[in-house]
């Protein structure tokens, strides 16, 4: 079985403070404009949505308003697609092709590619965690994650460090191209991020 990842360039502070903002007029834009992006949801899920789970408009004016997110742990789903929702809507999508779709520990795989750079602070298997902003309850899928500003900017001053000893030394790690690639892909991810002020990376691995 596959997985995907979609990740979105966004101010993660702004982001997050949406979480029990009880922005009304938001949310009735999200209905006005999206209503059919709902209702296709609503269908994929229907059966989960029979059983008592919320509906994907239920879940994004939970998010919201901040609660009430119900007891039953199965339907926490709802609330994190609900969030990747938010995120897709105030962010902008980046390109994802090296992660999407993909299989078994690739993540990781990648996270040696960066770590073999010297590329510590951020971490792409750290989209697959539940890293939700509170009070959204924990949910195994979709995984979450974020790269805050700050991280980018220590990931970034880091890989320039390994640049300048690959010239000194004319050694570079050895990497597989693929993986390569990959690296490639969540640097680019991490320069859009520090052209603006504020911004960062929020992942989500489904």
């Amino acid at each position: 079985m596959s997985s995907s990842l979609s990740v979105y360039l966004l101010d993660v502070a702004a982001t997050r403070a949406l979480v029990g903002s009880r922005d009304d007029q938001l949310l009735e834009v999200i209905r006005n404009s999206f209503g059919d992006d709902l209702a296709r949801d609503d269908d994929y899920f229907s059966h989960a949505i029979e059983e008592g789970a919320p509906t994907a408009y239920e879940a994004l004016r939970a998010v919201i308003n901040g609660g009430p997110f119900g007891e039953n742990k199965d339907h926490a789903f709802q609330y994190g697609y609900a969030y990747k929702r938010l995120c897709s809507l105030t962010g902008s999508f980046l390109d994802n092709n090296c992660f999407t779709p993909h299989r078994g520990d690739w993540l990781s795989v990648v996270d040696e590619g960066l770590n073999a750079l010297d590329v510590t602070a951020v971490s792409v298997e750290d989209f697959s965690y539940s890293d939700l902003p509170g009070p959204l309850p924990y949910t195994y899928m979709p995984g979450c994650g974020e790269w805050t500003p700050d991280h980018i900017a220590q990931a970034l001053e880091q890989f320039e460090a390994t640049k300048r000893a690959v010239d000194e030394s004319g050694q570079a790690p050895p990497l597989e191209p693929e993986v390569m690639e990959a690296v490639m892909q969540c640097l680019g991810w991490m320069r859009h991020a520090a052209e603006r002020p504020g911004f960062g990376v929020i992942g989500f691995r489904s």
